[in-house]
């Protein structure tokens, strides 16, 4: 069934109204009077809807049920990554979302090669939340990741430290793996997966992560690319949440 999201402010009870960019999603799909669809807030609420008239730059649904999203995990899960060079944050947005990540933050840090300006890091956020959403529409979602921000390496820390589960994934770690993590966290609700760029992370930033209280995990004995590691901890966070 075709899913598009509309603002939570253009939700109504009984009818909605598709326009702009969702009704050339819909006028691509050929929709007619009489097909259902579903219209997401994009916060977690499902609509099942009646197409009930087509007409040029608009369409016209009835609202036939409301129910929470069955798509939607259980666990919060918020990817904390370093700005990467090239569109390498863009792939990871698109595939995170379908993964299920429930927010992607951005930061810098020392070995960031990446270090965009606040002109163009406003034009590059329109674009990852647009690529949020599509992904989040094509996958099924109820819910659009927010994708945010923060000024500093500092920030990251002291935010993700607030999560249930939180771990920097370090490529010069040992002995503490992610599994180990995990199991010794039973009952999270909200994890914080924090990786660093292409260089990786210096020393001091990986003993800040450690006094700000972030478990310090391996993700095994091979080196991943920066783009690779936080997808690869998200699939293996959400296995053990049991939603795969």
């Amino acid at each position: 069934m075709p899913k598009f999201f509309l603002p939570p402010e253009e939700m109504q009870d009984n009818f909605m109204v598709l326009t702009g960019e969702q009704y050339q999603h819909a006028k691509v799909l050929r929709l007619k009077n009489g097909d259902a669809v579903t219209v997401c807030d994009g916060r977690g609420t499902d609509c099942r809807c009646i197409v009930s008239d087509v007409s040029e730059g608009r369409i016209s649904l009835v609202v036939q049920s409301r129910d929470a999203s069955l798509a939607e995990p259980a666990v919060e899960v918020t990817v904390y990554m370093a700005f990467p060079k090239s569109d390498k944050l863009e792939h990871v947005i698109q595939k995170a979302t379908e993964l299920g990540v429930y927010a992607v933050v951005a930061f810098p840090s020392a070995r960031c090669v990446s270090r965009p300006d606040e002109k163009s890091l406003r034009k590059k956020l329109e674009r990852w939340q647009k690529i949020a959403a599509s992904a989040a529409e094509q996958s099924g979602r109820g819910r659009i990741p927010e994708v945010r921000m923060l000024p500093s390496y500092a920030a990251a820390l002291a935010e993700a430290a607030n999560a249930d589960l939180p771990v920097l994934f370090y490529e010069n770690e040992r002995s503490r793996t992610f599994r180990a993590a995990i199991e010794a966290a039973p009952g999270f609700r909200t994890a914080a997966l924090l990786t660093g760029p292409e260089g990786g992370l210096e020393e001091s930033e990986v003993e800040a992560a450690g006094k700000a209280g972030l478990n310090i995990c391996t993700l095994g004995s091979r080196i991943l690319r920066c783009e690779t590691a936080p997808l690869c901890a998200l699939s293996a966070l959400m296995y053990a949440a049991g939603e795969f």
